[in-house]
């Protein structure tokens, strides 16, 4: 899948030169300072011209590490996410409901354990700990599945991966804001989404050529090497993070590892929230893309149809990866209500077409690149609102908010378009999907100038 620099639309440059070394581009992080207390629309936090035209602002250690350990990361585990169907059948003998239960269950625990990581990543020391440990846990218990010689295990495995994933996502996200200015969140969280979709594209393509090379169970148990790859490289990241306590601030430690729920969600943060929510309970799984381009193309009589649409996909994460970083730099200069509201255009555009449901492999392919693009944007603006709008002592616990409601909204909204799909069809289905980003577009209005109260304390 920000912290962001300052809240869209904010005027004015800010007062004085970043505070810290990271604003030159030093390794360290600078202190976590007190910023204005000024409405979600008001960012205070735009860099001057100077500052974007400086890569070493943002481009840190800490940012080029956590970078890196998404793009292994998630090379490492798409080898066997996509291996996993054909090892679960071709070798295990397992019926396709196997697939189902133990892709369910993982997922689900996955996003509770996004919730769950968000309190224990509030305390710096500990958010370190648990990035290592994600990373290092997820390859392992991923590449054992290659080992496994009976389904249950392959579930234990995979669920094991997964709640290491979940557990750590809040963890990173929180590090990356620790390792740049905030005036560049934008940016850093662009850089992050690039390195992640440019796994995503990679990850497939070198599990074909593992299994053309070795057996599933062998090419499964490779796909350790980038796994650690990420953890060594989120080790660097941690190295280079400096975090100086704010002052006031009651340290996380000394705090229970409940969710502050009635902190998080007044103030900046709410209105941040409530614009990712009205996306997210319309931002389908990406494979009912796929299986309504296949459905619309073999309905059109083309041959390949699900090879088609799979070349699509790739088409969509490799848009998503070109448009991070200039997403996330537009938002730092201007605020991110004008990039959201583009992506989530662009979200309504595509969804509409599927709604259609046009036997076009050109069209459908403009669709899929709409999407891709919207998500690359959407994605690095939601984490670049949060970052910005969230207590600096209270990260962890916002960004594990916000992981939750992007993996429940996401549910939800799966769920519901394909139940409206056997009931009704794609065109109404989509048309649903598509209705839900409409609305999104029209809470972007949430986060112009004087439409929130300030949030104290940050």
């Amino acid at each position: 899948m920000t912290e962001g620099p300052s809240i869209p639309g904010q005027s004015g440059p800010p007062s004085g030169p970043p505070s810290g070394p990271a604003g030159r581009g030093a390794p360290s992080t600078p202190a976590e300072s007190t910023p204005p207390s000024h409405p979600i629309g008001v960012d205070a936090t735009r860099p001057s011209p100077q500052d974007l035209s400086a890569p070493a602002g943002w481009f840190t250690p800490g940012v080029r590490g956590i970078g890196l350990a998404s793009l292994f990361s998630d090379l490492g585990h798409e080898v066997p996410t996509t291996l996993l169907p054909a090892f679960l059948s071709s070798v295990l003998g397992a019926p396709a409901a196997a697939l189902g239960l133990i892709e369910g269950i993982a997922d689900g625990l996955s996003g509770l354990a996004k919730i769950v990581g968000g309190p224990i990543a509030d305390a710096p020391e500990r958010r370190r700990a648990i990035a290592v440990g994600g990373y290092a846990t997820t390859a392992v218990l991923s590449a054992a599945i290659g080992l496994a010689g009976a389904v249950w295990q392959v579930g234990v495995l995979r669920t094991g991966a997964w709640l290491a994933r979940g557990l750590r996502t809040p963890a990173r996200q929180a590090l990356l804001a620790d390792a740049v200015d905030r005036r560049a969140y934008g940016r850093a969280y662009g850089f992050e989404r690039a390195m992640d979709n440019l796994g995503a594209v990679l990850g497939p393509l070198a599990a074909l050529l593992l299994v053309a090379l070795l057996d599933l169970r062998t090419a499964i148990l490779v796909s350790v090497v980038p796994g650690f790859l990420a953890a060594l490289a989120i080790v660097y990241a941690v190295r280079h993070i400096r975090v100086k306590p704010r002052a006031g601030a009651e340290p996380a430690a000394r705090r229970g590892l409940g969710l502050p729920i009635r902190v998080l969600v007044r103030g900046r943060l709410r209105i941040a929230l409530l614009v990712v929510g009205a996306f997210e309970v319309g931002n389908v799984a990406a494979t009912l893309l796929i299986l309504r381009a296949s459905e619309v193309l073999a309905a059109g009589g083309w041959a390949g149809a699900n090879e088609l649409a799979i070349g699509l996909y790739v088409a969509y994460n490799v848009a998503g990866t070109f448009i991070s970083v200039p997403a996330g730099r537009l938002g730092d200069a201007r605020g991110f209500s004008l990039p959201l509201f583009g992506g989530f255009a662009l979200f309504a555009l595509a969804y509409g077409t599927f709604a259609l449901g046009p036997a076009d492999p050109f069209v459908l392919g403009l669709a899929f690149v709409a999407a891709g693009i919207g998500i690359g944007i959407v994605e690095t603006g939601e984490h670049a609102l949060v970052a910005a709008a969230a207590p600096a002592e209270l990260r962890g616990s916002a960004f594990g908010l916000l992981a939750g409601l992007q993996s429940f909204g996401d549910l939800a909204a799966s769920g519901v378009v394909g139940l409206l799909w056997s009931l009704a069809g794609g065109t109404v289905a989509f048309g649903y999907a598509g209705a839900w980003m409409l609305v999104a577009l029209g809470a972007t209005v949430l986060l112009r100038p004087g439409r929130a109260a300030p949030t104290g304390g940050h």
